[in-house]
């Protein structure tokens, strides 16, 4: 089985909610035009203080 490694987006957000609200975006774009759903959203936080989102694939 191939090691999943995870894909960050490409944007920081300057709060949580920001942040949480562009991976709800995420999830449903991908289930909306039917691309593999992400088996695992994460929210992370950096060592500056934003915020950004990684997910794994399938």
């Amino acid at each position: 089985m191939a090691r999943q490694t995870w894909i960050y987006w490409a944007g920081l957000y300057a709060n949580k909610f920001e942040a949480y609200c562009a991976a709800l975006w995420v999830e449903g774009e991908r289930r909306i035009y039917g691309r593999k759903v992400p088996a695992e959203v994460q929210l992370y936080q950096t060592d500056r203080g934003k915020y950004g989102i990684r997910f794994r694939t399938m």
